[in-house]
């Protein structure tokens, strides 16, 4: 599976857009886009979400129970 940091990045430059462009155009501070992409793992996922709705994406808290089935 594509780590977050991965789809982001390569996503982020098919569009040709730096890191501040992309920030801009999400509506985020350009410390979100870049914890995104430096694999950080202190994210509020209001703000990774408001990152993937670029793309059409979102992320959301997935039960530990319900993957194993």
């Amino acid at each position: 599976m594509k780590q977050l940091a991965d789809f982001v990045k390569e996503r982020r430059k098919e569009l040709n857009l730096t890191q501040a462009e992309f920030a801009e155009r999400a509506g985020v501070a350009l410390t979100v886009i870049r914890k995104i992409e430096q694999s950080k793992t202190n994210l509020n996922l209001d703000k990774v979400n408001m990152v993937l709705r670029m793309f059409g994406h979102v992320l959301v808290p997935v039960n530990s129970k319900d993957i194993k089935k």
